[in-house]
């Protein structure tokens, strides 16, 4: 499965300029290529980001969590999203699972992946526990 350029170009400006707080991504199966769905400024919230994740559908998603340490520093750590929920197609889910490992390489600077079936599997609240 190929990666559209903008997916990479807009993966470092969400990595380096802090451009974007959420970028989503959808295979387009005519062109057999990853493509970018949609970003999210740097004043998205969460929300925002978990409600443009389809109820029937496969998407990777990518988001740049800030955070608070104990120590009382501010820190951001970008989570890794392949959201896979039950009630999608069993040809979308396949598809979506043996692409995610090369689409993942081709985006440096992931630090957590999450993979999700459900909207409590990628809460915001599991990001919390795994960045600190």
């Amino acid at each position: 499965m190929a990666v559209s350029d903008e997916c990479k170009l807009k993966f470092m400006e969400l990595k380096r300029k802090k451009t974007y707080r959420y970028i989503i991504f959808k295979i387009d199966q005519v062109a057999q290529q990853i493509i970018l769905e949609r970003t999210g400024g740097p004043e998205a919230t969460y929300e925002d980001f978990a409600s443009h994740l389809p109820e029937n559908d496969c998407r990777y998603g990518v988001y740049d969590f800030d955070f608070v340490t104990d120590d009382n520093c501010q820190k951001s750590k970008i989570f890794f999203v392949a959201w896979s929920p039950d009630t999608s197609r069993v040809k979308a889910k396949m598809t979506y699972a043996s692409s995610k490992d090369r689409f993942r390489r081709e985006l440096d600077g992931i630090h957590y992946e999450l993979q999700a079936t459900d909207p409590t599997e990628v809460g915001l609240d599991i990001m919390r526990d795994r960045a600190n």
